[in-house]
C-alpha cells in the first residue's frame, strides 16, 4: 500500500481541508492511504473521520519563528521514524518551504508543493512567507495548484498540475425537501437568506459583508444572513452586526457537518474575500444551483457557470446590495453537467489523483528506491 503523507496546518472544516477529504473519501483505500502532518495541538474536526479511513494524524510545532529549532529537530526525527513516507504534498501554501525542506534533507523522494491561493496574508509572518514563495519551488520537485492563477502565483514560470477542488456533485444538488426542512429549523420561513461558507478572518472580508446586508435589511427588514465557518474574528464580526443593529438578523453558524443541506436553504451566496485562490465553497454554490455574487479579487477561474456574477471591492455596500437584489435568485438546476465537464466531479478526479500518485511511486521504483 502506498501512504502519502499530507501536510497541513489543521484538518477542520476549512476549504483545502475539505478538498483532501473529498478525495480520501473516494480514493481506493486499499492501495493508497492518506496521513496527515498537522501543525495544530488540538484535534481537528476530520480527525475521528481519518481515523475511521485507516489514516493517520500527526501534530508537529507550530510555525512560529521561536518554534523553527524544534520544528527541524522534530521533522528530522519524524522522517527516520516513518520510512514509509516517500511522497510528502504540502498543502501550507508558502510555509511548505519549512516541511519540505526537511523532507529534501531527510532523502525524501517525491516532494510536491500545493499552492492554494493567489497572495499572501499580510500578517506578522508576511516578509517569512515572502522568503518561503521564493525557496519553496527549490525545496520541493512537483508543483500543484487548484487552479492556473494559484499556480502562476506561486511557481511562476515552472510547470505545474492543477488538481480541481472536486466535490460530491450529487450531494449539493438542489432538494426542495430539504430546503423546507432546514429552514424549518432554522426559525425561517419565506424570507430572503443570503449565504456564506468561510473561516471568520479578514481575508474572506465578512466585515464588509456585513454591510453589504445592513443595505439589504434597509430594503428587506426580514432578510436573514447564514454565515457558516468559525475563526478568530467572530467576535469582532459578532460586535460590528450590532452596531449595525442586524445581529437578530445574522445566524452565526459554527463548525457544521452539514453545510451541504445549508446550501440549500440560501436564496444566493455572496463572498466578497480580499482574495482567494479557487474556493472549494463556490464549486459548492454553482453545484446547488445559486447564484453567486463575488470579489473580483478570487480567481476568474470560478466562474464555472453563468450564475456568477463579480463585483469590485471598490464598490460601496450598497452597490453590492442592489446587484444582489437585481439578481434571478431562481436555482439553475442544469450546473451539475456542465461542472463534470470542468473536472469538480469527485468520483472522476478521484480516480484521476490515483493514477497520478501512482506515476510517482513507479518513478521512484524505476529510480531504484522502494515504496513501502
Amino acid at each position: 500500500m502506498l501512504r502519502i503523507l499530507q501536510v497541513v496546518n489543521i484538518m477542520d472544516r476549512a476549504g483545502l481541508e475539505t478538498m483532501l477529504m473529498n478525495y480520501y473519501r473516494n480514493v481506493d483505500r486499499t492501495q493508497i492511504q492518506f496521513d496527515f502532518l498537522t501543525h495544530r495541538q488540538e484535534e481537528g474536526a476530520y480527525d475521528k473521520e481519518i481515523h475511521s479511513l485507516g489514516g493517520r494524524v500527526y501534530q508537529a510545532p507550530r510555525l512560529y519563528p521561536q518554534n523553527y529549532i524544534q520544528y527541524f529537530k522534530f521533522m528530522k526525527e519524524f522522517f527516520a521514524e516513518h520510512p514509509e513516507y516517500a511522497i510528502v504534498h504540502s498543502h501550507i501554501d508558502t510555509m511548505s518551504v519549512f516541511p519540505l525542506g526537511a523532507a529534501k534533507k531527510s532523502g525524501i523522494p517525491v516532494r510536491i508543493a500545493h499552492s492554494h491561493n493567489t497572495r499572501i496574508d499580510k500578517d506578522f509572518k508576511y516578509l517569512i512567507k515572502e522568503f518561503g514563495r521564493i525557496l519553496t519551488p527549490h525545496v520541493s520537485n512537483v508543483y500543484c495548484a487548484c487552479g492556473v492563477d494559484a499556480g502562476k502565483f506561486m511557481f511562476r514560470k515552472k510547470n505545474f498540475k492543477v488538481i480541481h477542488n472536486a466535490i460530491d456533485l450529487e450531494r449539493y444538488q438542489f432538494d426542495e425537501n430539504i430546503r423546507k426542512k432546514k429552514r424549518q429549523e432554522l426559525g425561517i420561513g419565506c424570507e430572503l437568506v443570503v449565504g456564506h461558507v468561510g473561516r471568520y478572518r479578514y481575508v474572506k472580508n465578512q466585515s464588509f459583508l456585513l454591510e453589504i446586508f445592513e443595505q439589504i435589511c434597509r430594503k428587506i427588514p426580514n432578510a436573514k444572513l447564514l454565515l457558516i465557518g468559525k475563526g478568530e474574528d467572530e467576535q469582532m464580526l459578532r460586535n460590528r452586526a450590532k452596531t449595525l443593529k442586524i445581529s437578530e438578523n445574522v445566524l452565526f453558524l459554527r463548525d457544521r457537518s452539514d453545510v451541504h443541506e445549508l446550501y440549500q436553504v440560501m436564496d444566493i451566496f455572496v463572498m466578497p474575500s480580499l482574495f482567494e485562490g479557487l474556493p472549494v465553497v463556490g464549486i459548492e454554490a454553482q453545484a446547488n444551483g445559486l447564484p453567486c455574487v463575488v470579489s473580483d479579487q478570487i480567481s476568474e477561474e470560478m466562474s464555472l457557470t453563468d450564475a456568477v456574477v463579480r463585483k469590485s471591492l471598490k464598490d460601496s455596500p450598497a452597490e453590492w446590495a442592489e446587484t444582489i437584489l437585481e439578481m434571478d435568485k431562481r436555482r439553475q438546476i442544469s450546473n451539475m453537467e456542465q461542472l463534470r465537464k470542468e473536472g469538480y466531479d469527485i468520483k472522476e478526479e478521484a480516480l484521476k489523483l490515483e493514477a497520478w500518485y501512482d506515476s510517482k511511486a513507479e518513478e521512484i521504483r524505476i529510480g531504484g528506491k522502494s515504496v513501502i
